[in-house]
């Protein structure tokens, strides 16, 4: 992982390794997974759950696995938007891959919700088969939250416990079904993968919220990967990703200094599109080199 020294050293490191992701389709071309892994790998037979999976990074994310799974694997997609659901299902479904035997179903579900999860759950357990050899679950639905007053705003209760339940105990809570659901037995990877951020790691002024539960969600995993040694546990920061989430962090942010970084990141072209970055998640997961529980940036790889 690049600390803010070494990051400092290549320029301004909140130009390098901005902290979010979000939702908003980026159109770059599917060719670049190949500029940076061999085609010829693959992850194997999988059952892939992956929230926040309609637009954004979590449909690039989609995209690429698709075409590194092996026939007979299942995509389980999970978003709040059915319209692009089921738009994204068919497309992959008429896909070279799908045509090949893979298949998609798609969950319209509010993980902030109980009945959220269950549903995913639901469908999950209905499409694993007992010859898949790899189950991973790509923890992505993620908001920003109100980025547009500070901690010392903060005094509504209902209002931090609603933005903490979804980005928070809904991805602790999915984890832990998924592992009692799935539990290890010889032949079977499992990989839990938490879409992270620098604000994990590094506090910035108005982004309370954000920074929270960004570093809550990180040491959980954490803690699950020395908990559980047989699980492949990853904190995968994608970067300054050129999505709505970043528009909101243009106009919304009250910090003026953190709203300007972010402000001159896209007038000089500094965002990454959704795909390089998912490319880059590919060939962390491929390689499989890393320590459980590590985090890493997309700047890293």
């Amino acid at each position: 992982m690049a600390t803010w020294k070494q990051k400092e050293s290549e320029g301004d490191p909140r130009r390098r390794a901005a902290p979010l992701h979000g939702e908003q389709p980026s159109r770059f071309p599917r060719s670049c997974i190949s500029l940076i892994m061999s085609p010829a790998v693959d992850l194997g037979r999988v059952l892939c759950i992956i929230t926040g999976a309609s637009r954004g990074f979590g449909r690039a994310v989609a995209q690429d696995l698709y075409r590194l799974v092996q026939p007979g694997s299942v995509l389980v997609l999970a978003a709040r938007s059915g319209v692009d659901l089921r738009a994204f299902q068919a497309e992959l479904t008429e896909s070279e891959a799908g045509r090949a035997g893979l298949k998609v179903e798609v969950v319209v579900a509010d993980i902030g919700k109980v009945e959220g999860l269950e549903n995913i759950m639901r469908t999950s357990r209905e499409a694993f088969c007992e010859d898949m050899d790899h189950i991973m679950l790509i923890n992505n639905a993620a908001s920003l939250g109100d980025v547009s007053k500070y901690v010392k705003g903060f005094t509504d209760m209902a209002e931090v416990d609603s933005y903490l339940s979804l980005n928070v105990s809904s991805a602790t809570c999915l984890t832990a079904k998924v592992l009692q659901a799935f539990p290890q037995r010889p032949g079977l990877r499992r990989s839990i993968i938490n879409v992270t951020s620098l604000c994990a790691l590094q506090p910035f002024r108005s982004w309370g919220l954000y920074c929270t539960a960004k570093a809550a969600r990180e040491m959980m995993f954490k803690v699950l990967a020395e908990e559980e040694p047989d699980l492949r546990v990853l904190s995968y920061s994608p970067g300054p990703l050129d999505t709505e989430m970043q528009v909101e962090a243009r106009t919304k942010t009250a910090d003026p200094s953190i709203k300007k970084t972010f402000s001159n990141m896209f007038a000089q072209g500094q965002l990454l599109t959704c795909e390089m970055s998912s490319a880059k998640l590919m060939k962390v997961l491929l390689d499989d080199k890393f320590t459980s529980g590590d985090h890493i940036d997309v700047f890293d790889v």
